[in-house]
């Protein structure tokens, strides 16, 4: 450890002091309003190789503000992980039993204490508290190290991020209640039989010898191309009535579906055979759906009774190549695909195209 002599001025922090590969550590719950005071990120014109972590994405920053703001009674921030470029000085609450790793940690005011991990929630609470003064007084929990230079502080970013792995989608909407299209989803799974015993709730892409037929992630995605609702737009219940009775609907038009429900078929034949056993298909019903409420809001029910006429088949390949399959057979779910493949479903149900999808059809056809 760096020597123990500290300056005359001091942040003292009560803190757990504890050991990771030989060396000590601390952990102190910090208040937000001193964290932009006190934490350095070293983004400014400094060249990668003389960083100790990634360029700050000016980007993410709204989001996790407008998170902090929007949901200051209910938010969840993890802790932010600091390397102290200086002397620090633990002066323990006892000198034996428990009590010994609990005390004061003191840093000096002149010392840099620079972030590690956590430099984007750094920002965000730097911005939120601006407009949301009664954040600061609010706390965030800091892993605090000793820092060993440059070298040290690089390989603690790598390591932290290294193993970092992001939730799924589908995991992710079964989890978030605050967003609309998250509840959406999880109403419509509730509501449809089909998809409630058909949907994986935890992957974004299902096995070639998956059990399921759907996954969450594309009901969500899906419901909102219904529904032509953005990610942060609200939803009303009616709403979600609406997307469940639309979807039950589909489902009685699709016998293959119905066929995988009775455990009539295998869910593994129906993907490798089918266009609509996959992301891809339940992508373009929902875009589909969107124009049948609008142009044929009383009899909608009906005409999805032309669904059954549809040849789903990936063996049709004079359909579907170059729509919804590459020249290899393989399927693509670019916004191109989905359209060209809903158009499909378009003209079976007697559904005009929009001018954006007709100039899509139009150099295809080219």
């Amino acid at each position: 450890m760096k020597s123990t002599l500290l300056s005359e001025y001091t942040h003292k922090f009560p803190a757990v002091r504890g050991i990771q590969a030989h060396r000590p550590c601390y952990i102190a719950m910090c208040p937000m309003r001193l964290i932009p005071k006190l934490f350095v990120f070293d983004e400014e014109v400094v060249p990668p190789e003389l960083r100790a972590q990634r360029r700050l994405n000016e980007a993410r920053i709204p989001d996790i503000t407008n998170y902090l703001i929007e949901n200051s009674d209910s938010y969840t921030l993890s802790a932010i992980t600091a390397s102290i470029d200086g002397p620090v000085q633990f002066e323990p609450f006892a000198d034996t039993g428990p009590a010994a790793n609990l005390g004061l940690l003191s840093i000096g005011m002149d010392t840099q204490i620079l972030v590690n991990d956590g430099q984007h929630r750094r920002k965000a609470i730097e911005q939120a508290i601006k407009e949301a003064h009664e954040l600061g007084h609010d706390n965030i929990p800091v892993l605090f190290f000793v820092d060993e230079g440059l070298t040290r502080s690089q390989q603690m970013f790598a390591d932290l991020n290294k193993h970092a792995v992001r939730p799924s989608d589908s995991l992710s909407t079964l989890y978030d209640h605050r967003e609309s299209a998250s509840a959406l989803a999880r109403f419509v799974l509730e509501q449809v039989p089909c998809f409630k015993t058909l949907t994986d709730l935890e992957q974004t892409s299902l096995s070639k010898r998956s059990s399921k037929l759907f996954t969450l992630s594309a009901i969500k995605l899906a419901s909102r191309s219904l529904l032509a609702k953005t990610a942060k737009d609200n939803i009303s219940p009616e709403e979600m009535q609406l997307a469940a009775s639309y979807w039950n609907q589909v489902c009685q038009c699709m016998p293959d579906w119905q066929d995988a429900l009775e455990r009539k078929v295998s869910t593994c034949d129906l993907r490798e055979q089918f266009i609509h056993a996959h992301g891809l298909g339940i992508a373009a019903l929902g875009a589909v759906g969107a124009d049948l409420l609008r142009q044929k809001p009383s009899d909608w029910q009906a005409a999805l009774q032309a669904l059954v006429e549809v040849d789903w088949s990936r063996s049709n390949t004079a359909l579907w190549r170059g729509r919804a399959m590459d020249a290899h057979g393989r399927l693509s779910k670019t916004r191109n695909n989905i359209t060209l493949t809903a158009n499909v479903i378009r003209k079976a149900l007697g559904l005009e195209l929009s001018a954006e999808d007709q100039s899509i059809e139009d150099q295809f056809k080219s």
